[in-house]
């Protein structure tokens, strides 16, 4: 299916670009197969899909972190603030200003929430008072760390650990954020709370997300613009009211299409999946 950029979207207001990208594990395995998907500047964009659908994998391929996992984009472009990035090292793009927020939160254990929150300036050259700034900027919007910043990070909650990683990306002062399932492993409550902050910032720093996230429900709530991967494929995109809307999402992903629930194994996947990529 062809990627439907929405119309209030001109070239010169996308940050992020992601154009026919394929990728390919051990030289052999093909994860990614024709992904193209765009992120407007100030935006929040979902990408949806079951565990295995490949969100990570493009999250890695934007983020320049496949090599570490022998994995290649093989074709495609990948273009952020109007620059080719996929050749570029994951410091590289840091500095640029687009940063990821790995899937399972990923804290140093053994560090303070503060130390952990400053490791994410280790890119800036704009000097400690800056550094400082941004530092309270980050205890505002999450208040619960600036409690708990004396202690060991792998000794706080879930929830507080992934305000931390969140926090520390914020640190690098980027333009863009790629945060990998937010929601994973959280109380709905907390998965509340931080989907709130990401909307706060979002407003007042203009800072644009694209996050990869299977709980389909909060992800619509806050996005303004979705895409779901199944198998490696964008096989269905629109503005988060239109997904919402949509029949096949309902039953799919929402769980709400029709009176009888159907999971899965019940209904013939593979047709339906053929119909979204006629």
């Amino acid at each position: 299916m062809a990627d439907k950029t929405p119309d209030s979207q001109i070239q010169n207001d996308i940050i992020l670009s992601v154009n026919n990208i394929e990728v390919i594990y051990d030289h052999v395995i093909l994860v990614l197969k024709g992904v193209s998907l765009h992120v407007p500047k100030g935006g929040i964009v979902a990408i949806l899909g079951a565990n295995g659908a490949g969100k990570t994998t493009t999250l890695k391929a934007i983020s320049n972190l496949l090599h570490a996992e022998r994995g290649e984009v093989t074709k495609g472009s990948i273009e952020f603030r109007g620059e080719e990035v996929q050749s570029l090292s994951p410091n590289e793009l840091v500095r640029r200003g687009c940063i990821q927020v790995m899937e399972g939160r990923h804290c140093f254990g053994h560090l303070s929430i503060e130390e952990n929150l400053l490791t994410g300036a280790f890119t800036r050259k704009d000097g400690n008072a800056a550094i400082k700034k941004d530092l309270e900027m980050v205890y505002q919007y999450f208040p619960r760390l600036r409690e708990r910043k004396g202690s060991q990070a792998g000794y706080t909650s879930g929830g507080e650990q992934q305000m931390c990683a969140i926090g520390r990306a914020l640190m690098s002062k980027p333009s863009m954020i790629l945060l990998d399932e937010p929601s994973m492993g959280l109380a709905p409550q907390l998965v509340e709370e931080i989907f709130d902050i990401v909307k706060q910032l979002n407003v007042d720093t203009g800072v644009s997300f694209l996050l990869a996230e299977q709980n389909t429900n909060i992800a619509l709530k806050y996005a303004t613009y979705g895409y779901i991967l199944e198998s490696g494929r964008v096989v269905l995109d629109g503005t988060g009211d239109e997904l919402r809307e949509n029949a096949d999402v309902k039953e799919f992903y929402l769980g709400t299409g029709g009176e009888e629930r159907r999971s899965f194994r019940t209904v013939k996947h593979y047709k339906r999946r053929k119909r979204w990529l006629a």
